[in-house]
C-alpha cells in the first residue's frame, strides 16, 4: 500500500472527528487544518496541524504542501459568510500549484448534477434549503461547478441527514438520487477512506446514505 499523507479539512467538525479516527487506525499520517489548535487535543505522532481556516490562502498552502491527496468535510461556520466557494479556491489553486490532483469532500442533498433523478422528497429538501438558506445553498451548488471547471480528480459525495453514531449499517451509492433518509458518521468516514485507492468516482457526484435492511 502506497504511504499516503492526507491534508484534512473539517477534521474538528462532528463527521469530521470521525473521519480523522478512521484514518488515524488505517496508519495514515494527516496534515489538519485548525482554527484554534490550542483546543485541539488529539495529539498523535501522526497529526501535524496547521493554523488557520479554509479562506486563508496562505493557510491552505502551507497544509497541502507535501501531501499526496486532500480530503474535506468543511461545515458551515455559525454567522459568517457561506465558504464552501472561497475554501474551493483556495484548494483547487493549491493543489494546482503542487500537482496534487485527488481531491475527496463532502457536500449536501441541494446540490444537483444534469445526471439526477431525485425523488420528491430530496426534491423538496432541495427547495427546502433554497427557501430557507439561499446564501450557502447556491454557494455549494457554485462548489461543484469549480469542481467541474477544474483539472483534479475530485469525488464530491452528496449526504442526506449525517448520524454521529460509531454504528455501521448497510450503505447504498447512487449517482443520480438519494435513497435513505441518513448516514452514520462512522459509515461515511469508512466510505471517504475507501475512496483513497478507489477511482469508481473520480469525477463523479454520488449520494451515500444507509438503507433498512
Amino acid at each position: 500500500m502506497k504511504t499516503y499523507k492526507i491534508a484534512v479539512i473539517g477534521g474538528t467538525g462532528k463527521s469530521g472527528q470521525y473521519l480523522v479516527k478512521h484514518l488515524l487506525e488505517k496508519g495514515y499520517f494527516l496534515k489538519i487544518l485548525v482554527r484554534h489548535p490550542e483546543n485541539f487535543t488529539l495529539q498523535r505522532p501522526l497529526i501535524e496541524v496547521v493554523k488557520g481556516d479554509a479562506r486563508d490562502e496562505a493557510a491552505i498552502h502551507t497544509l497541502i504542501e507535501g501531501t499526496n491527496l486532500v480530503m474535506s468535510t468543511l461545515g458551515q461556520p455559525k454567522g459568517e459568510k457561506s465558504i464552501f466557494s472561497d475554501a474551493a479556491k483556495n484548494i483547487i489553486s493549491a493543489m494546482s500549484h503542487y500537482g496534487i490532483t485527488r481531491y475527496i469532500v463532502t457536500t449536501g442533498l441541494s446540490v444537483n448534477t444534469p445526471f439526477d433523478h431525485k425523488n420528491e422528497k430530496v426534491k423538496m429538501a432541495t427547495d427546502w434549503m433554497y427557501q430557507n438558506y439561499p446564501e450557502t445553498t447556491a454557494d455549494k451548488q457554485k462548489e461543484y461547478e469549480l469542481l467541474l471547471d477544474s483539472n483534479l480528480d475530485w469525488t464530491l459525495v452528496r449526504l442526506p441527514l449525517i448520524h454521529l453514531t460509531e454504528g455501521n449499517f448497510p450503505v447504498e451509492t447512487s449517482l443520480t438520487d438519494c435513497k435513505g433518509e441518513g448516514i452514520s458518521a462512522a459509515d461515511l468516514a469508512e466510505f471517504l477512506a475507501s475512496q483513497i485507492e478507489d477511482s469508481e468516482y473520480i469525477r463523479k457526484s454520488p449520494f451515500l446514505y444507509n438503507v433498512k435492511e
